[in-house]
């Protein structure tokens, strides 16, 4: 408790103002205006300078300066514009796994597959989001130097950590330009070395790729440079350390086929066995410790977006998680720590729910922890009245009840004792699990299956240590909780489509389904699922949208922007 009060003071700081201001009315990916941001006032303290760190880390996770209140972006709905909200609308709305009834922000057009680049949405506010992470990054980049610290007289208070926190807010950059990349493609590129009045220069994907790649080598310690991340574990809780750079690379490489065309599973895998080897973030021992309000003691998590029930008031995050997941009713059969303050819009798709056993997808309410299901992670509610799993009525129509269709209820914001945790229903405690090992198993799996270097038989025992973990048999069972069937598969069952199968099961509704599926070909056709196409019938779209577009006022800001094709 001691080290995450650390971070918590600081986002703390970061919320209540630290002498910043919303300035981002008319975000286009500008470097920020010194004068604008901040002052010297704001610099001369050490405070200060922790608020802006902090709020580097915060832009990935808080609307704005005061929760929903003061949002970050200005002319966008202060409730919808939080990252990791944003992200739940790109990454899972438009895939096999979610539904949501809501036809506002452009929520209707990710359902269905047909946003467009005028579209004034969630789909230009993620846009918007992940380039405010990036000019927050440059500017702590270009105020943390030694040269202004020393002039300031706070050169002493941050020598020790001075290139740790570099590494980290480069890594934070690094972070956004990948999620840049993956999601729009071809983006400005802006350092802290371009100046205010820079038109910044649109780079190739393959470009952003390589650059940030060569980012998170240089803050691991594979790039010849000082500014280092720390050693695995020797961060302060919420912050990154090394292995949270390793992750990246692996999951980068595992993609650089989609994105740019280029073989890099070998590397995908070995990145991904360093993690597995460092037993730094070994798997929890319970699939569902993962996801509650006191997760801050799961092993798992390399990187956590810090949310707390006391300092970060928002309808983003993970509070998001928990009420658009459930209803007040629901509170009724089990503890979802948050009472009747559930918002109830969001529900499974048949698609997800058919992934799992049908015996495992029942809630019973006398074991309401799913102690007795097989596979711990079919985490559904299916118990409430007239509730069933079709998402869609007669006249191709959905409810905003949980009539139709079934919650989705891994995410509680209880202890994993069932308590309501010290800081009440009101406002989530959960820590979202942004990187966690068990995607470090699943991808080493899947680069060995696309022809890394290394046996079958390991990916068959990485995948295998999953379903153990998800079944709780063998080394993860414990008493009173059902541990009879193994959960294992054999050699012969070991294929990519029951990588990409098995991945939905693992991590559904943690924002990577979209980008499962397109890099295994099957977003746009080849697969289809309830919703999909403006008709709603499940049909193929085309294959412009694998990339989301680049928001039309970026290109009228700056008109050498080119806009990704079909749009």
């Amino acid at each position: 408790m001691k080290l995450i009060s650390k971070i918590f003071t600081a986002l703390a700081l970061t919320v209540s103002g630290c002498a910043l201001t919303s300035c981002f009315g008319d975000l286009d990916t500008m470097p920020l205006d010194d004068n604008q941001l901040v002052t010297e006032q704001v610099y001369s303290t050490v405070d200060g300078y922790m608020g802006v760190f902090a709020k580097c880390y915060a832009s990935l996770n808080l609307n704005g300066q005061e929760g929903d209140g003061d949002p970050d972006i200005q002319n966008a709905n202060s409730g919808y514009q939080g990252y990791m909200r944003l992200l739940f609308y790109l990454e899972e709305l438009p895939t096999d796994n979610f539904i949501m009834p809501s036809q506002s922000n452009g929520l209707r057009k990710c359902l269905n597959i047909t946003w467009g680049a005028g579209d004034a949405s969630v789909v230009t506010w993620t846009y918007q989001r992940l380039y405010m992470a990036v000019a927050y990054s440059n500017e702590f980049l270009r105020e943390f130097t030694q040269d202004k610290l020393e002039k300031r007289g706070l050169w002493g208070a941050f020598q020790n950590n001075y290139n740790e926190y570099r590494a980290q807010i480069k890594f934070i950059r690094a972070y956004a330009y990948m999620m840049l990349c993956n999601l729009y493609g071809n983006v400005p590129m802006i350092d802290e070395n371009v100046g205010p009045k820079d038109l910044p220069a649109q780079w190739s994907r393959e470009q952003i790729f390589d650059w940030t790649v060569g980012q998170i080598k240089d803050v691991i310690g594979e790039g010849g440079g000082s500014e280092q991340l720390a050693a695995p574990k020797g961060a302060v809780y919420g912050q990154v350390d090394r292995v949270a750079g390793w992750y990246l690379l692996a999951r980068m490489y595992l993609n650089a086929k989609t994105w740019i065309g280029r073989d890099c599973y070998q590397l995908a895998y070995e990145y991904s066995k360093r993690i597995i080897d460092s037993r730094a973030y070994p798997l929890e021992k319970d699939y569902r410790h993962i996801f509650l309000a006191d997760n801050m003691q799961s092993t798992e998590i390399i990187w956590p977006l810090i949310n707390d029930g006391v300092h970060t008031h928002s309808s983003a995050g993970t509070n998001f998680y928990v009420k658009a997941f459930v209803n007040g009713p629901m509170d009724e059969l089990y503890r979802t720590g948050v009472g009747s303050r559930g918002w109830g819009n969001v529900r499974a798709k048949t698609t997800l729910v058919k992934a799992f056993d049908l015996a495992d997808v029942m809630f019973d309410v006398n074991d309401t922890w799913g102690n007795q299901k097989a596979d711990k992670r079919a985490q559904f509610m299916t118990a409430l009245p007239n509730q069933v799993m079709e998402t869609w009525d007669e006249n191709n129509n959905m409810t905003s009840t949980f009539t139709r269709g079934y919650g989705y209820i891994k995410w509680r914001n209880v202890t994993r004792t069932d308590q309501i945790c010290e800081s009440g229903e009101e406002y989530s405690s959960i820590k979202f699990p942004l990187f966690r090992s068990a995607d470090a198993y699943m991808m080493a799996a899947e680069a060995i299956l696309r022809g890394a270097s290394a046996p079958r038989s390991e990916a068959l025992g990485y995948v295998n240590e999953i379903r153990q973990r998800a079944y709780m048999s063998g080394p993860y069972a414990q008493p009173g909780i059902r541990s009879d069937v193994d959960g294992r598969i054999s050699d012969a069952d070991l294929t990519l489509d029951f990588i990409l199968a098995e991945r939905q099961r693992e991590f559904a509704s943690e924002c990577m389904r979209r980008d499962d599926l397109v890099r295994f070909g099957l977003f746009t056709s080849g697969k289809n699922w309830d919703w999909k196409n403006a008709d709603c019938l499940g049909s193929d779209v085309d294959s412009h949208f694998n990339l989301f577009p680049i928001p039309e006022t970026e290109i009228t800001n700056n008109p050498t922007i080119k806009q990704n094709p079909g749009y």
